[in-house]
């Protein structure tokens, strides 16, 4: 034991001396993209719809939401430099979840949060994590939800080693795919972890993809194409705080469709509009997502009457508690709300996804 901890010591003395040394991460997988095909590596949609889908869902594409570059290290610290493609700010959410980077060790088969790559604009450079014992490690690191990254290098100390993970987790085969909104993209959560697709992606250690579009995710049927283009273990479709009534009516059930005709039998989950905290005080808010909620219902009841199975149908009651407190503006949720979104969803994705 003390010829062990003698030898950490030397180790732990000569990497204080070590200089970080970067890495380009396009020699790592990459997790969370529903199609290799896209424009630049960091991004979600397919390059053949840069002139097809509305200029906005595009641009929407392009952000990195649910990205994460998995790797083993023994480095006593990890760092990353990376940009971003517009240094964008919004005034309810942080620059962390909306521009930074998120870091979680794998430890005896969880992932444990490490540290954030707090960003300082457009071209950044950050420590995440430092003073470790020289021993190796899997580590998954989350890109940001919305500023897309556009360039992605991991620093490690130089005496260490930097190689591609030696454990398939998350597993990657059958992931679960997600459709929805500004809030299933992320906003707004205060770090890329905390966004629930990647809670529950650590969770049930099953890679998730997130088809998150802010404030678009009107059931354009070419997403509807992208996501059946996935082998997935679960489609779950959250586009109400979108979708208008009449949106749904005109297309739900054709998005739900072009999905069914290549995954006959893999589940399929419709989720409520959630209950924001101030639909108690702005009626039309309140009527709205009651209009909404009855109106996917009855999408819903129709497609069981319709003969169709392994569809499921997820209630709003609980979703996000009934104090009030889960969301930054009434509609965008914080960490609480995502932690309990993930908490509701979780037993029943982990339920009905291929083993």
């Amino acid at each position: 034991m003390r010829t062990k901890a003698f030898i950490m010591g030397l180790l732990l003395a000569a990497s204080s001396h070590a200089q970080i040394l970067y890495h380009d991460a396009s020699a790592f997988p990459l997790l969370g993209k529903a199609t290799e095909a896209t424009l630049t590596r960091y991004e979600r949609l397919p390059d053949s719809l840069e002139h097809i889908s509305r200029k906005p869902l595009w641009n929407l594409g392009r952000n990195s939401a649910g990205l994460a570059l998995r790797f083993r290290s023994n480095s006593t610290c990890i760092a990353a430099k990376w940009e971003v493609r517009n240094n964008m700010s919004m005034n309810h959410m942080t620059p962390t979840g909306i521009k930074g980077l998120d870091l979680y060790c794998l430890q005896d088969g969880k992932w444990i949060f490490a540290g954030s790559g707090r960003p300082q604009g457009k071209v950044n450079e950050a420590t995440i994590v430092k003073n470790m014992d020289p021993e190796e490690r899997e580590y998954l690191l989350y890109l940001s939800l919305y500023d897309g990254v556009t360039s992605l290098a991991i620093g490690v100390d130089s005496l260490s080693t930097l190689d591609r993970p030696a454990v398939d987790l998350p597993v990657r085969r059958k992931p679960v795919l997600f459709y929805g909104t500004s809030i299933l993209q992320g906003g707004c959560a205060s770090r890329p972890g905390m966004a629930h697709t990647n809670i529950l992606e650590r969770w049930l250690n099953r890679e998730c993809i997130n088809l998150g579009f802010s404030g678009n995710a009107l059931l354009d049927l070419e997403i509807a194409e992208v996501a059946a283009s996935v082998d997935a273990s679960m489609f779950v479709l959250d586009f109400l705080p979108n979708a208008t009534v009449e949106q749904m009516k005109e297309r739900a059930e054709k998005f739900y469709s072009i999905i069914r005709a290549k995954h006959p039998d893999t589940p399929v989950l419709f989720v409520e509009d959630p209950i924001f905290p101030h639909s108690r005080f702005n009626k039309n808010i309140a009527r709205e997502v009651e209009a909404k909620n009855e109106t996917i219902a009855a999408i819903f009841q129709s497609l069981k009457k319709k003969g169709e199975k392994n569809i499921y149908f997820l209630s709003s009651k609980d979703m996000i508690g009934h104090d009030g407190e889960a969301t930054v503006d009434g509609v965008h949720f914080t960490d609480l709300g995502f932690m309990r979104y993930a908490e509701v969803l979780y037993p029943l994705i982990k339920k009905h996804i291929t083993r």
